[in-house]
């Protein structure tokens, strides 16, 4: 991903077009802003609803129902955002509110999903272990159980979170701020720069926030559990 965005940024200054998107500045900078504050709000909700989704989901007394749950949430990525948008703008109105809604629930299904199947799949013989050791169904969680899923569910956030910084741009569609106003405004107009102005942050956000999230998972998952260490 990097070795493209470099190779993109060649181009735009062999060709002389990168003088023309940084023209734009100012717009990239303040949409930037508002771009990662909606995906803030957006994500953070997201994780805040799904993880303890999830280790509901992966519990004995609701286990059985978990696939039934999950084909709900399922629904937030099968249909297309912008329909999402569209749906949460006729109850919430136009702006911020319904673009953090609409959003949000199209992020949910990653970590749910790899928050279960996460903690599905620690060695039975550590869940034993606890057990034998008298802890609690609630410290073999925390302290078992977690530890073990943390690599996954961090997995399931990397990919939430480069979705929702993708589909923020529609939610100017609805009134929100966002990198979208220069991406389709240039559209309407058939203005390039001002299109790639918008494009090329958006990129750089999800490749970043790709990063970020990934260092997160590389120093706080535990040595003896972390495949990258």
């Amino acid at each position: 991903m990097w070795a493209v965005l470099l190779a993109i940024c060649l181009w735009l200054w062999l060709s002389g077009m990168a003088g023309e998107i940084l023209a734009y500045w100012d717009d990239i900078t303040y949409l930037s802003l508002q771009h990662v504050e909606l995906v803030a709000w957006a994500g953070g909700l997201a994780i805040l609803t799904a993880v303890p989704v999830g280790i509901l989901l992966s519990r004995p007394a609701l286990r059985r129902f978990s696939e039934f749950v999950m084909q709900i949430f399922n629904l937030g990525s099968t249909i297309p955002t912008l329909a999402i948008l569209a749906l949460s703008m006729t109850w919430l109105g136009i702006g911020t509110l319904p673009s953090v809604f609409g959003l949000w629930a199209a992020t949910l299904l990653p970590i749910v999903r790899n928050t279960y199947a996460g903690l599905r799949a620690v060695p039975p013989h550590l869940l034993e272990a606890a057990r034998g050791m008298g802890m609690t169904p609630l410290q073999t969680l925390w302290r078992v159980e977690l530890p073990n899923a943390l690599f996954v569910i961090f997995g399931g956030i990397r990919t939430a979170l480069a979705i929702c910084v993708g589909s923020a741009p529609l939610a100017f569609l609805i009134g929100a701020g966002s990198l979208g106003e220069l991406i389709f405004t240039g559209i309407a107009l058939d203005e390039l720069p001002m299109m790639l102005a918008g494009a090329i942050p958006t990129a750089i956000l999800a490749v970043l926030t790709d990063f970020l999230v990934g260092r997160l998972q590389y120093y706080l998952v535990p040595r003896g559990i972390n495949p990258l260490r």
